[in-house]
């Protein structure tokens, strides 16, 4: 559909042979509706990669001050708790101090959330579907 949609000339029946090739050759998924019983596991899970978008920024946005200041690499994963302690004291300006500070107090709060999503994921997830888990 996307190889469609880029034509330079484009009217209804050439849009309407276009879609007719992409069906006969297979090209074309097949629509799927989720069960209603299971759309809020599947909205749970979004919330989830929502929440794994947000940290992993996070972290990069640390990596990447610590980078810009010309300062060692840290060394070691961030992503473990603990490893972050000390990591603010590393930059000698004040306010770098705060933001890496504020970033890791987001981190160590959606660490807590990512938990708790996730426990109630794997419960609610079991149920639905428990031998694909």
């Amino acid at each position: 559909m996307k190889a469609s949609h880029g034509g330079k000339a484009t009217n209804e029946k050439i849009d309407a042979q276009k879609i007719a090739v992409l069906l006969r050759g297979g090209m074309l998924p097949q629509a799927y509706v989720y069960p209603t019983e299971m759309r809020a596991t599947r909205d749970l899970l979004r919330r989830r990669m929502h929440l794994m978008h947000t940290r992993a920024a996070l972290l990069a946005h640390i990596q990447k001050t610590n980078s810009q200041d010309n300062l060692p690499e840290i060394g070691t994963k961030l992503a473990s708790k603990a490893h972050r302690q000390g990591v603010a004291a590393r930059f000698p300006e004040p306010a770098v101090q705060k933001s890496i500070e504020v970033a890791l107090a987001l981190i160590a709060h959606d660490d807590y959330l990512l938990r708790d999503v996730e426990l109630c994921i794997l419960k609610t997830a079991k149920q639905h579907a428990g031998n694909t888990l």
